[in-house]
C-alpha cells in the first residue's frame, strides 16, 4: 500500500507501520505520486500470467479469514464515527461488516480465481480475401480509478476484479470506511508481494480530503478508467469534473410490474423481497406496478406485508383507495415519487391499465438500471424482455438479483446503465478492452 500524505486524520499518526510521505502534505503531488506509482504497476500486471495473478488472489482471501477480528475491530471504529457523526441509516448498512459479511468477500475472491482469465484471449477470427487472419485480442484497460462510498467489500472486490484482468487500480474509498478500507488495503499489498506482483498494483487512496477527487479523474495521463459507485450527488460531481471515461449509473428506480397473468403467490413473494429483503441497495425496486385486472386481489394482501415491515406507503388514486378501504396507510405519490430512489422503507405504487402501459412507465421515470415483470404469459415476457430499455431486464425473479455475485461474475466493480463499453454488473469483461491482431503470411497492399 503506498504511503500517506502528512497531517491527516489523527488514526494516521497512531500507526507506527506507516511511513510519512516526503510531500509534505502537498495532495497535489501525492495524488501524482499515486499515478505514477499505477502506471507502473500496470505494465506489471499486464504481463504477469494467470498462475501468478490467481496467486495472489488465493492469498488474499486465506487473509482475509485469519484477519477476521481485526477487520471487525477496525469496522467497529469506523460504525462509531458513523454513528456520532449521524450518518444515514442506509449508509451504516452498507458500511458494517460481520462475519458472514467477511466470509463472502472471501469466497468472492476465490470465485473470481475460478473464472476463466479474459487477458490475452484471441477470438472474433476472420480470414480476409488479402490473405491475412484479423481477429480481436482483450487486454487490460490499464489503471483503473475507482470511487465509491461506505461499503468496505468494494474494496476487495474491486482489488479482486482488478488483479484477475490485470489492471493496476486506485481506489478512494468513503471517509466513513477510512479504517476497514485501510486495513483491507494492506491485506491486498501483502497478497500481491507475497505473489511477488507490484504492491502498489492496487492502491488505495489514504486521505480523507474530498479534493482527492477532484485530482484522480483529472488525472488521464495516468488513470484509463473512472467507476463511480456512490449517490446520485457523487456521480452528478464527477460527470461534470471527470478527464477520464466513466463506467457508472446514477441512481437505481427499479420497478416491479405484476402482470394481469401473474401467479399471485409468486407475485406477491417477489415484491416483497424486491423491496424488503434490503433497502439501502441500487437494485431495490422503489416502484411496483401492478395491472388493473389483479390489483383487487393482490394489493391489499401486499400492503399488509409492507405495513408490517414499516414500510411506508404512496400510490395514485386508485392504488390508495385500494389500500386504503383495507385499513392499509397509503399517502399520494408525487410526479417526483415515480423518478426517486429512495434507499429507505418507502414505495411508491401504481396501478396501470396492463402491460403497454407499464413497460412507458418504466422508459419513462426509471434510471436504466433493473426492471422485472411478473407473469405466466410468455408472450408478454419476451415483449417486456425486449422494449424496457434497462441494463438488467428480468421475468419472474426479485432485482436483487441483478448484481455481479449472483450473475456469477464472482463479483462486481460497479453497475453501467451506460450503453457504450460495459452494460449491467461489470465483471472481468468489462475491465477488458480489445485491439486487433492480424497474422500475415508476407502479404503487401496493393
Amino acid at each position: 500500500m503506498n504511503a500517506p500524505i502528512t497531517a491527516l486524520a489523527p488514526s494516521d499518526t497512531e500507526r507506527p507501520d506507516r511511513v510519512q510521505s516526503t510531500f509534505a502534505g502537498d495532495l497535489a503531488a501525492y495524488m501524482d505520486q499515486v499515478g505514477r506509482t499505477a502506471r507502473a504497476a500496470a505494465g506489471a500486471m499486464a504481463t504477469a500470467g494467470t498462475t501468478q495473478r490467481n496467486a495472489a488472489l488465493t492469498e488474499l482471501a486465506r487473509r482475509l479469514r485469519a484477519s477476521q477480528a481485526a477487520l471487525l475491530a477496525a469496522n467497529r471504529q469506523d460504525l462509531a464515527r458513523a454513528t456520532t457523526a449521524g450518518l444515514a441509516a442506509a449508509l451504516i448498512d452498507r458500511l458494517t461488516l460481520d462475519t458472514k459479511a467477511i466470509e463472502q468477500m472471501a469466497e468472492g475472491v476465490e470465485q473470481v480465481v475460478k473464472l476463466a482469465d479474459p487477458v490475452g484471449v484471441v477470438f472474433d477470427a476472420r480470414d480476409m480475401p488479402s490473405g491475412i487472419r484479423v481477429a480481436k485480442m482483450r487486454v487490460p484497460l490499464g489503471v483503473v480509478g475507482i470511487i465509491y462510498e461506505s461499503r468496505p467489500n468494494v474494496t476487495v472486490d474491486a482489488a479482486a476484479l482488478a488483479i484477475k484482468s490485470g489492471n493496476a487500480t486506485i481506489l478512494r474509498g468513503g471517509s466513513e470506511a477510512i479504517a476497514s478500507n485501510r486495513l483491507l488495503a494492506d491485506l491486498i499489498a501483502d497478497a500481491l508481494a507475497a505473489a511477488g506482483l507490484p504492491r502498489d498494483a492496487v492502491q488505495l487512496v489514504d486521505t480523507t480530503d474530498r479534493a482527492a477527487v477532484g485530482l484522480l479523474v483529472a488525472m488521464p495521463q495516468y488513470v484509463d478508467i473512472i467507476v463511480p459507485r456512490g449517490g446520485k450527488g457523487l456521480i452528478e460531481r464527477l460527470m461534470r469534473e471527470s478527464k477520464v471515461p466513466m463506467i457508472k449509473h446514477l441512481d437505481g428506480v427499479c420497478h416491479v410490474y405484476i402482470d394481469a397473468a401473474a401467479d399471485a403467490a409468486m407475485a406477491i413473494r417477489i415484491a416483497d423481497n424486491a423491496k424488503t429483503q434490503r433497502y439501502g441497495t441500487c437494485n431495490t425496486m422503489e416502484t411496483l406496478l401492478v395491472a388493473q385486472p389483479v390489483a383487487a386481489r393482490i394489493l391489499p394482501e401486499l400492503g399488509r406485508i409492507y405495513a408490517a415491515k414499516g414500510v411506508e406507503l404512496r400510490g395514485d388514486d386508485t392504488a390508495r383507495a385500494l389500500l386504503q378501504a383495507t385499513g392499509i396507510a397509503c399517502s399520494a405519490a408525487t410526479e417526483e415519487d415515480w423518478r426517486t430512489e429512495y434507499l429507505a422503507p418507502i414505495l411508491s405504487i401504481r396501478v396501470v391499465a396492463g402491460l403497454a402501459e407499464a413497460i412507458k412507465h418504466i422508459n419513462t421515470y426509471g434510471s436504466k438500471h433493473t426492471d422485472a415483470i411478473v407473469t405466466n404469459d410468455e408472450a408478454a415476457a419476451a415483449r417486456f424482455l425486449r422494449e424496457v430499455d434497462s441494463a438488467s431486464v428480468m421475468v419472474n425473479a426479485s432485482t436483487r438479483f441483478a448484481d455481479g455475485f449472483e450473475y456469477g461474475l464472482g463479483a462486481e466493480i460497479g453497475i453501467s446503465n451506460d450503453k457504450l463499453h460495459a452494460r449491467g454488473p461489470v465483471g472481468l469483461e468489462g475491465l477488458t478492452s480489445v485491439k486487433y491482431v492480424v497474422y500475415g503470411h508476407g502479404e503487401t497492399r496493393g
